[in-house]
């Protein structure tokens, strides 16, 4: 989403207690926590000299998309299949189906054309999801949902700001109504811990994927050291 989700938001939520269950961190992977190129394209997102290129912003969040995206492939299912080349045949493996891949409008479209760069030949699905303001507790309504059937099929949900999760839960459960998946993979590309504690708490079947974990959230919700709004450094500045 571009605008981020303030901690009072997830007030709602019920409280740990030492009868719930602690989240499972084995389904959490931190992709830029052993150095690879995607800590090259991190850092320049993050960058307030290179944020003034909204067209590098923009490939920056494509190519750590594509960079998840691989991770991700690695836990789907594959057919080994023979391909006949211009000098005989060799064997493959193909993907067995791909994936669906959503995402939150405005912010998370550069992030999400990294993935449908990867699996080019995958459904797309869409969120509008906005904050309703002016009450003692901001709340996230989804107001519109464009989305192919999931049932039976693997889910990629993206959206490159994980605050406080609540906007990401919220889309998972009204996407909810096309179909109930059987693999649900999640990714971001900058997490607050508050957030991953959150979805992984609220969304136990999927699993996670992030470039980074950061410190925290600040008074309004936005994530330290973090980037800024996404979607303005994307789109330029909203009203």
């Amino acid at each position: 989403m571009d605008a981020l989700t303030p901690p009072s938001a997830d007030s709602s939520a019920p409280a740990a207690s030492a009868a719930t269950p602690a989240p499972d961190r084995s389904r959490v992977h931190e992709v830029c926590a052993e150095p690879s190129i995607a800590n090259h394209f991190l850092a320049e997102l993050r960058d307030v000299t290179v944020q003034q290129d909204s067209l590098r912003f923009r490939r920056n969040l494509q190519r750590l998309g594509e960079i998840i995206a691989y991770r991700i492939s690695s836990h789907l299912s594959y057919t080994d299949q023979s391909v006949r080349t211009p000098l005989g045949e060799s064997s493959g493996k193909l993907l067995h189906d791909f994936p669906v891949l959503a995402t939150v409008l405005r912010a998370g479209l550069p992030f999400h054309q990294g993935f449908l760069n990867y699996f080019d030949q995958s459904p797309s699905a869409f969120a509008a999801a906005y904050r309703i303001e002016g009450t003692a507790q901001v709340q996230v309504q989804v107001d519109y949902l464009s989305a192919p059937s999931l049932d039976e099929r693997v889910l990629i949900l993206a959206d490159p700001m994980l605050a406080s999760g609540k906007s990401l839960v919220q889309t998972y459960r009204a996407m909810l109504r096309f179909g109930t998946p059987r693999q649900v993979h999640i990714a971001a590309v900058i997490a607050s811990p508050q957030g991953v504690e959150y979805v992984t708490r609220e969304v136990p079947e999927a699993t996670l994927w992030v470039a980074a974990i950061d410190q925290g959230l600040n008074e309004q919700a936005y994530i330290i050291p973090g980037l800024g709004d996404a979607g303005d450094l994307s789109y330029g500045s909203k009203l």
